[in-house]
């Protein structure tokens, strides 16, 4: 796991955090919406942060399988790494 892309991933997500959740509580393998009560709103705007931020495009089974900030990366490095 790259600690740039990690750290660049945690600041998109803090900036949708309910205020009842503080950043520290933002893992590798915090649970979007089970762990950190993001909602299917703000999911997307992640997503839309994450291909600006990375310069990558993620489709709707890409979408799907990001529960956890882990796969979010997971699927970052191999979009990153396909280009």
């Amino acid at each position: 796991m790259s600690t740039e892309r990690y750290a660049i991933l945690k600041k998109i997500i803090a900036v949708y955090l309910p205020e009842d959740v503080a950043v520290d509580r933002i893992t590798d393998s915090s649970h979007f919406i089970d762990e950190l009560n993001i909602n299917s709103a703000n999911l997307v705007d992640i997503v839309l942060d994450v291909e600006d931020a990375f310069d990558i495009t993620l489709e709707n089974e890409d979408m799907d399988q990001m529960q956890t900030v882990s796969d979010a990366l997971g699927i970052i490095d191999r979009k990153i790494s396909s280009k």
